[in-house]
């Protein structure tokens, strides 16, 4: 969640931005694991669909319940942290998520698999708002930029390194190998956060019913929630699906599908902080219309190109996409008013991993069963793209 104070409490004066680089990047590491739990089944989904006989459109619904996990965990997460202390809710999803991926190399069935997986997207849900809220009690606001898009190296090298590593392992790994693995490596890192890890030593505040209707009255919510919706849709969404596109329709073969995957990251984790830089520079509201004009295009390239204009689109879009989320953050704190921002975090993060990282995915999936994956990423693409004209009705508060 994005604190309504400033400081931690006990504090009085905010320390030195470089003085906690340390734990931004930190946290940043336990982002990724939590990002590489979701996002794993993806370069691996041609194998798994071939060895458990699935639909393109059962593929695609993996992601819509992994999201539906994440959902109840993201809700859940304020009572859990209230209860207990944000470092010990990153603990717990942490440690969680390692056993839960252990346990989904195990499954032989769809509904195995729905089982597991929705359990692994409610365990990593209760990351972010303690991860978000220890973060930023750390520092004064006007290093919000650059601490979130230190903080957003997580996923954006997940994105990068997850082709790679599943490739890699796949040499040596069943993808049941790949999975336990990588849950054995979350486990470790847990460990590692519970001795070494520093700050979120609070508590949350569990949301109250009547803080919900304040917050479902509000504009800037609504937007938002749609807005994070597209973000997440024109990462995630078409990331998880992006395999499958390549290999299936395109032709591709699935190493250099993976491969290509990976390639067009490279540039993501420089870019990311330019997002930042330009929030604090120029407002959120204009990067984040800029971001999402920019991506719409691309996406629905990305459904029309062939040949080298593929491999082009392929590249160019993530770049774009990953924008969004410095800016997006910034601006939901600014969106609604600062007592009802924890909430707005907890509601509206979730909503769109729901349309973005599940809906979308399903959406591809469908269309892929009716041999044209391109026509689910064009709708994809012209969803985003409308997603800038939203931008001059938001809110700014403060």
């Amino acid at each position: 969640m994005i604190p309504t104070h400033t400081v931690e409490p006990g504090q009085n004066r905010m320390p030195p931005f470089r003085s906690q680089l340390g734990t931004l990047f930190f946290l940043a590491a336990i982002f990724y694991l939590n990002f590489v739990a979701r996002i794993i089944i993806a370069p691996m989904m041609p194998t798994i669909e071939k060895e458990l006989h699935f639909s393109h459109g059962e593929a695609g619904s993996l992601f819509l319940v992994l999201s539906l996990g994440y959902f109840v965990g993201l809700i859940g997460s304020g009572f859990i942290s209230s209860r207990f202390t944000h470092r010990k809710t990153i603990l717990i999803s942490i440690i969680a998520l390692g056993l839960t991926l252990i346990a989904s190399s195990r499954c032989n069935s769809l509904w195995a698999f729905w089982a597991v997986i929705v359990l692994l997207g409610l365990f990593a849900g209760l990351y972010l708002a303690s991860g978000i809220a220890t973060l930023t009690a750390q520092l004064d606001s006007s290093h919000w930029g650059k601490a979130i898009a230190i903080h957003e190296l997580g996923p954006t090298l997940s994105f990068l390194t997850v082709p790679l590593i599943a490739e890699g392992l796949l040499n040596w790994l069943s993808w049941r190998g790949v999975l336990a693995a990588t849950g054995i490596v979350s486990l470790l890192l847990g460990g590692a956060y519970a001795k070494y890890g520093k700050g979120g030593d609070f508590s949350g505040k569990a949301p109250k019913l009547e803080t919900f209707r304040v917050l479902l009255k509000n504009r800037g919510f609504w937007i938002m929630l749609f807005l994070f919706g597209l973000g997440i849709g024109g990462t995630i969404g078409i990331y998880t699906m992006l395999p499958l596109y390549l290999v299936v329709e395109k032709g591709l073969d699935r190493n250099w599908a993976n491969m290509l995957i990976s390639i067009s990251r490279i540039g993501c984790p420089a870019i990311v902080f330019a997002a930042g830089w330009s929030s604090d520079r120029f407002g959120a509201h204009r990067t984040i219309f800029g971001v999402f004009l920019l991506t719409g295009l691309a996406t629905i390239a990305l459904g029309l190109a062939h040949n080298l204009w593929l491999v082009l689109f392929v590249i160019l879009q993530p770049l774009l996409a990953t924008c969004f989320f410095p800016a997006g953050f910034a601006a939901l704190s600014r969106a609604v008013p600062a007592d009802i921002q924890n909430v707005a975090v907890s509601f509206t993060v979730p909503f769109g991993f729901i349309i973005g990282g599940g809906l979308f995915p399903l959406l591809i999936g469908l269309t892929g069963d009716a041999e044209a994956f391109f026509v689910g990423i064009i709708i994809v693409g012209g969803l985003i793209l409308s997603g800038a004209l939203l931008t001059r009705f938001l809110p700014r508060f403060g």
